[in-house]
C-alpha cells in the first residue's frame, strides 16, 4: 500500500490529475454495486493513505486557516487539489453510471458479467496486497477476523426503513465508513439498512434533498472514522492491512456472480427484490459463462498489471518478467 504517494497528494502535472479522475472515477463505479467497495479501488489504485490523510486534514488548523483567509496555505493543509480531482472522478461516474448500472443489476446476464469483472478485480487486490503483510499469527488471526466480519455483514438480509431526512443522514454516516473499509460495500450497507432502491432513484432522478441528507451524513461519518482508521494504519500497519484483506476476502461471497434467488419481497416501486441469496455452480453451457469468465480474467490481470506497473514486484507479472 505504500506507494508514490507524494506525487499524488500533491499533484503537480496534467498526468497526476487525469490519474486521480480516473481513480476517483472508478471509486465512484464500485461503490454504486452493492457488494464492490470504493476502499478496495482507491487500495487497487494507490490512493488509500494519502485519502485517508486529505480527509482527517479537515481540523481546528483548517478552520483557523479558512477564517484567517489563508487560503494558499488551506489549500494544501487539506489536499484540496487531490481531493478535488478524485471527487471530480467519483461523483462523475455516480452521476453518468448509476441508471446503467442499476438497469445492468436488474438484468440476470448483465449482472453475472458485471460481478464476474468485480470478483477478479478484488481477487487480485487480496494477492496484491496479502503478499505485501508480513504475516505472522498475529496478523493470520486479525485475516480471519475480518474476512468473519465481511461475510456476515455481506449475509444480512435487508430491512425496509423510512426514508426521513435523520434516517438518511445516519445511513450516510454508516454507508461511507463501510465505503472507506476496503471489502465491504457502502452501496451494500444502503441496501441493508433499506434505503439502496430510494438513494439510488433519487440520484438518477436528479431528486436533491435525499443526496443532500445522505450526503451530509457521509461528510460527517468520513471525517470522524478517517482518522481512527488512519491512526491504525499509523501505528499498527501489518495488523490493520492484514484486517482490510480479511474484509475483502470475505466480501467475495456477495460478489460471486452466479447465484439463485431464495428470499424475495417487494420494492417500493412492486417490483421483485431478492433478499436472500445462494451461490451456485455456473452453468459452463450458457451464452454468458465464456464472457463472464474472460471479464473475472480481465479484471484479475488488470489489478495486477496496475500493481506491477507501480512496484514492479507482482508476483504474477514477476513469474513472467524475470
Amino acid at each position: 500500500m505504500k506507494t508514490n504517494a507524494h506525487d499524488l497528494s500533491k499533484p503537480q502535472t496534467l498526468k497526476h490529475y487525469l490519474r486521480l479522475v480516473l481513480t476517483g472515477f472508478a471509486m465512484g463505479a464500485a461503490d454504486i454495486v452493492p457488494g464492490v467497495s470504493g476502499g478496495t479501488m482507491a487500495f487497487i489504485l494507490g490512493v488509500y493513505s494519502n485519502l485517508l490523510d486529505a480527509i482527517k486534514s479537515f481540523n481546528m488548523d483548517a478552520i483557523r486557516m479558512l477564517f484567517g483567509l489563508r487560503f494558499k496555505d488551506l489549500i494544501d493543509h487539506v489536499s484540496l487539489r487531490f481531493l478535488l480531482a478524485l471527487g471530480a472522478g467519483l461523483f462523475a461516474a455516480i452521476l453518468l453510471l448509476s441508471s446503467f448500472l442499476s438497469a445492468t443489476m436488474d438484468d440476470p446476464g448483465g449482472r453475472i458479467l458485471l460481478f464476474a469483472f468485480f470478483f477478479g478485480l478484488v481477487l487480485a487486490s487480496i494477492l496484491t496486497i496479502g503478499v505485501k503483510v508480513r504475516w505472522t499469527v498475529v496478523s493470520a488471526l486479525t485475516f480471519i477476523v475480518g474476512a468473519v466480519i465481511a461475510f456476515v455483514i455481506v449475509n444480512i438480509v435487508p430491512a425496509e426503513a423510512d426514508h426521513s431526512a435523520p434516517a438518511l443522514f445516519v445511513s450516510g454516516m454508516i454507508a461511507i465508513t463501510a465505503m472507506i473499509l476496503p471489502g465491504i460495500s457502502g452501496s451494500f450497507m444502503l441496501l441493508i439498512l433499506g434505503q439502496y432502491d430510494f438513494v439510488l432513484t433519487a440520484v438518477s432522478n436528479r431528486d436533491l434533498p435525499p443526496v443532500i441528507y445522505v450526503g451530509l451524513g457521509a461528510v460527517v461519518g468520513i471525517i470522524a472514522f478517517s482518522r481512527v482508521l488512519s491512526y491504525l494504519l499509523s501505528h499498527y500497519y501489518n495488523r490493520t492491512v492484514a484486517l482490510l484483506v480479511g474484509f475483502m476476502a470475505g466480501s467475495l461471497w456477495k460478489i460471486y456472480p452466479w447465484k439463485r434467488c431464495v428470499s424475495s419481497d417487494l420494492d417500493r416501486h412492486l417490483h421483485e427484490r431478492c433478499l436472500l441469496e445462494q451461490n451456485i455452480a455456473p452453468d459452463t453451457g450458457s451464452e454468458t459463462f465464456a464472457v463472464a469468465l474472460t471479464l473475472l480474467i480481465v479484471g484479475f490481470l488488470l489489478v495486477n498489471l496496475l500493481d506491477h506497473l507501480q512496484s514492479r514486484e507482482n508476483p504474477i507479472f514477476r513469474l513472467f518478467l524475470k
